[in-house]
């Protein structure tokens, strides 16, 4: 059985770095340009050699976002881009309009396309389609069952792979396609600039009688409208590999590196666990209590179950859940006297317990019982962003740990 593909997102150069230190198979990234996450940090073209070269040299693909609706005025710049980024050695790239997949085997003629879930691809039918025009794998709609998707993939050639998105925020209209942003705030999501006015909260009101709002929901909040739970299928591994689903998409290209790296990591661990014994595979609750670590809301399956109903939007809030806040990452580590220098992320003070976790461990708790500044003052607090700071650590660690703190 070939093991499934886990694809991260890396919405900057740290955050490439994090997914694939954390158990990435693949990252997907944007450029500056053409992309639909304009709001990412993104890749100039000197990150995404550096980026690509970090992947490469640790056997980790990379893909890379063109999924734009073009414009006429996007032609020109579009194809000088492409000229810039074609000898950077991407392992694939991510398009929906039949025209932006033209003009990229017009510049390379050998490149991979995968097909963006922005192209709404449902079917089988629309599946051999785009097979027979060269397209080698389909990010599916979002809107499938995963009835549909067993479906589709007995009825498609068997080189074509299907990847899904297995977690993260649901956009609320057809496949992400979504029209909100443009038409409320002329921000125009279909080229990377949503607002995600999806989140924002409504209420109801009647021409004549300005000033009073009427609540669509039997409450005294408002009403959150289109607001969708994250979706999260983690304790789903085995139903979605049976279906002939290739790769599990991670959504989340603007979230943060923590982020990152407690969801791969969870998700890393659970395919690992299901290929070394498929037959004895158990899903562990770890798993999902590491998840609630990171910014998070309710969950849901999505479609891949059933149809979405009320349970599956979040009608009281669109914040998220933060229980932990991120306070550092450790930058080295001297294994002779057990001190770690530390990236501070958010303030740490003398006597915080923290957890302190990696690639593919276990954490662990420890007090932070020291701490000393670059210039090696004992210090009781760490204040400032991305300050230098050197901690007895309780246990080995590596580059690339994170420490995170409970909120009180």
């Amino acid at each position: 059985m070939k093991k499934v593909e886990l694809l991260a997102p890396a919405g900057d150069l740290e955050k490439l770095k994090i997914a694939v230190m954390y158990g990435a198979d693949a990252v997907y990234f944007g450029g500056e340009h053409f992309s639909l996450r304009a709001g990412a940090g993104n890749f100039t073209l000197d990150e995404m050699k550096e980026g690509i070269a970090f992947c490469h040299e640790r056997g980790v693909k990379c893909h890379m976002a063109l999924n734009i609706f073009a414009h006429n005025e996007d032609i020109g710049p579009f194809k000088e881009y492409l000229r810039n980024v074609k000898d950077l050695g991407i392992d694939a790239f991510i398009a929906a309009d039949p025209g932006v997949i033209d003009m990229i085997w017009e510049v390379m003629p050998d490149a991979e396309i995968h097909l963006s879930t922005q192209a709404n691809m449902t079917n089988y039918r629309t599946a051999k389609f785009w097979h027979d025009r060269g397209i080698r794998r389909l990010v599916l709609a979002r809107e499938l069952t995963l009835e549909e998707i067993r479906e589709i993939r007995e009825n498609i050639p068997p080189d074509m792979e299907l990847e899904a998105f297995v977690h993260g925020a649901m956009c609320i209209s057809y496949s992400g396609r979504c029209l909100l942003s443009n038409f409320m705030i002329e921000r125009d999501a279909n080229r990377g600039m949503c607002a995600h006015p999806c989140r924002w909260k409504y209420a109801l009101v009647e021409q004549q009688r300005p000033g009073e709002y009427y609540p669509v929901e039997e409450d005294d909040r408002g009403t959150y409208i289109m607001n969708s739970k994250d979706l999260c299928l983690i304790e789903h591994i085995p139903e979605l590999i049976d279906a002939g689903i290739s790769s599990f998409k991670i959504e989340g290209r603007m979230k943060s590196v923590f982020y990152v790296a407690t969801v791969v990591s969870a998700y890393r661990k659970a395919i690992d666990s299901y290929f070394k014994d498929p037959q004895s595979y158990s899903f562990r609750q770890q798993w999902m209590e590491d998840l609630c670590k990171a910014s998070h809301r309710e969950f849901t399956t999505g479609f891949y179950f059933h149809k979405p109903d009320n349970l599956d939007q979040n009608y009281r809030t669109s914040d998220y859940t933060r229980d932990y806040s991120f306070v550092g990452i450790v930058k080295s580590y001297d294994p002779d006297t057990g001190y770690a220098k530390v990236e501070q992320r958010n303030k740490m003070v003398l006597g915080d317990r923290v957890e302190v976790f990696g690639p593919m461990t276990d954490f662990f708790e420890q007090e932070i019982s020291e701490m000393y500044d670059e210039e090696g003052e004992a210090i009781s607090s760490a204040p400032h962003p991305q300050q230098i700071i050197k901690i007895k650590m309780a246990k080995p660690v590596e580059p690339f740990f994170m420490l995170r703190k409970r909120k009180e």
